[in-house]
C-alpha cells in the first residue's frame, strides 16, 4: 500500500475526519478488501493512526448503526472474555473512525478464545425481546429489528419475509411456495425456546481480525438479540472457523439437541441476503437448504 492523494468527495471526507478528531492528516493509505465502502489507514499529526470508512452515498444512519452495534457488543464482553471489538473514535453520516487494528501473530489458543468468548457474548443476553431498539443493516441492506416476544415470529417477520420480498423475481414461484410451507411449521422447526442472545449477526471469517496481541476481534456487525445458533450457522456457511472453535463454544455453553438440523434453517437468511446482493447464483443454495429441511437432514458437524 502506498500513500495516495485523494480528490473530490473522498478527499473532502478525509479532511472532515481530521477536523472531527481535531488533528491534521500526515499520511493516508487506501485499504483494499472492502466490498461496500472505501477503507483507509490514516496517520494523524498527534501521533495516532486510525481506521476510516467513507461513503458519501451511504444512508444517513448506516455508520451510526454500525457504531451502535459495536458498542452493544462491547457491553456484552467482560474484560476476561478473550474477545473484543474495535473502539469507535468518531462517526458522521459520511464516515466512521475506529481504532486501527495492527494484527500481531495469532495467540496459540486463538480458536479456543474465539469459541469461549462468543459463548460468553451470547450468554450476556439482552433485556430486550428478540430484535433491537433500532433497525440497522446487513451487507448494506436494511435490516428490520422490530421486537417480538418469541424467536419464530421475529425470524419470520423481520428476517426471512423482508428478505424474500427484496429478492423479488430472483426466486421462482415454486420456491416461494416452499417458504409458505416452512412458515406454517416454523415454530416446530426452531426447536425449544431459548432466551435472546447478543448476536454479531454477520459472523463470517472476513469479519474476524486480530489485535496487536494476536487475540480475536469482531468487526462489521449486524447486531440483534436473537437465537445464538444464528451466529454459529453463519460461521459454518462459508467456512474459515476451526473445529476447535466450535468445541470451545460447546464446552462453555452446550447447544440444544437438534442443532445440526437447524443449521440449514438459520442459513436461509444469509443466503437470501446473498441472493439480493449478488443475484440468482445463490438461489440453488436456498433450494438445497429447503430440500434438506423438508427431508429432515442434518448439515452440522
Amino acid at each position: 500500500m502506498t500513500s495516495q492523494r485523494e480528490r473530490g468527495p473522498e478527499r473532502d471526507a478525509l479532511l472532515a475526519v481530521a477536523e472531527r478528531v481535531g488533528a491534521g492528516l500526515v499520511d493516508v493509505r487506501r485499504l483494499h478488501g472492502g466490498s461496500i465502502h472505501e477503507a483507509w489507514s490514516v496517520s494523524l499529526d498527534d501521533g495516532r493512526s486510525v481506521f476510516v470508512k467513507t461513503d458519501a452515498r451511504a444512508p444517513a444512519d448506516l455508520f451510526f448503526e454500525e457504531a451502535r452495534g459495536l458498542a452493544w457488543l462491547e457491553a456484552g464482553l467482560s474484560g476476561d472474555a478473550g474477545l473484543s471489538v474495535p473502539s469507535v473514535i468518531a462517526c458522521e453520516p459520511e464516515f466512521l473512525v475506529l481504532e486501527l487494528l495492527e494484527p500481531g501473530p495469532p495467540v496459540s489458543d486463538f480458536d479456543e478464545r474465539l469459541g469461549r468468548g462468543l459463548a460468553a457474548l451470547h450468554r450476556s443476553g439482552s433485556d430486550l425481546h428478540f430484535g433491537l431498539d433500532s433497525d440497522n443493516y446487513v451487507g448494506g441492506l436494511p435490516q428490520p429489528n422490530e421486537t417480538r416476544a418469541d424467536w419464530p415470529a421475529f425470524y419470520r417477520d423481520c428476517r426471512l419475509a423482508p428478505m424474500l420480498a427484496r429478492a423479488g423475481p430472483s426466486l421462482p414461484a415454486a420456491l416461494r411456495r416452499r417458504f409458505d410451507v416452512l412458515f406454517e411449521r416454523l415454530e416446530t422447526e426452531c426447536g425449544d425456546p431459548e432466551p435472546p442472545a447478543r448476536l454479531h449477526g454477520d459472523l463470517w471469517s472476513g469479519n474476524l481480525l486480530r489485535d496487536r496481541q494476536g487475540g480475536p476481534v469482531l468487526i462489521d456487525p449486524a447486531v440483534h438479540a436473537g437465537h445464538r445458533e444464528m451466529d454459529l450457522a453463519m460461521m459454518r456457511l462459508f467456512g474459515g472457523f476451526s473445529p476447535e472453535c466450535f468445541a470451545a463454544y460447546a464446552s462453555t455453553w452446550p447447544l440444544q439437541p437438534g442443532w445440526e438440523r437447524r443449521v440449514d434453517l438459520w442459513q436461509l437468511y444469509p443466503l437470501l441476503v446473498h441472493v439480493v446482493l449478488f443475484g440468482g447464483s445463490y438461489v440453488g443454495s436456498v433450494e438445497a437448504a429447503l430440500r434438506r429441511l423438508a427431508r429432515g437432514d442434518a448439515k452440522g458437524g
